[in-house]
């Protein structure tokens, strides 16, 4: 597969499942839409249906399905790029009470006065 020469780093550290996932949409993106950030998108957002960024790489999600709104958008939506992404953090699948013990953990300040999206976008700078 031509897209595992063009890993991003946060997939070389994660596992073969979410590599393959990511060349494999990548690949067929190419030849789709032609190699460029729109490829790149599609790649993400159907990696973030299985995964999730966890620090430095991905893991597994507990369940399937998008991540974020960008995620879960469709037709021109995604096609322009709309919507959140949180930096692969898995807003749709985490409860605000597991966010906050996440950005507790990570040290993110000001947590407690934070809603879920601040959380999450949080989450994402600091790792």
């Amino acid at each position: 597969m031509p897209g595992m020469d063009d890993l991003p780093g946060t997939l070389k550290r994660s596992p073969k499942k979410a590599q393959e996932t990511w060349a494999k949409t990548h690949d067929s993106a190419v030849e789709s839409y032609g190699d460029g950030e729109r490829a790149h998108r599609t790649a993400f957002a159907s990696l973030k249906h299985s995964f999730e960024k966890v620090d430095d790489h991905w893991e597994r999600k507990a369940r399937k399905g998008p991540s974020d709104p960008r995620a879960a958008a469709s037709g021109r939506a995604a096609a322009k790029g709309r919507g959140e992404t949180f930096g692969g953090v898995d807003y749709f699948g985490h409860t605000k009470q597991e966010l906050l013990e996440r950005a507790k953990g990570l040290g993110v300040k000001g947590r407690s006065r934070m809603n879920k999206a601040d959380l999450a976008r949080a989450i994402a700078r600091k790792q």
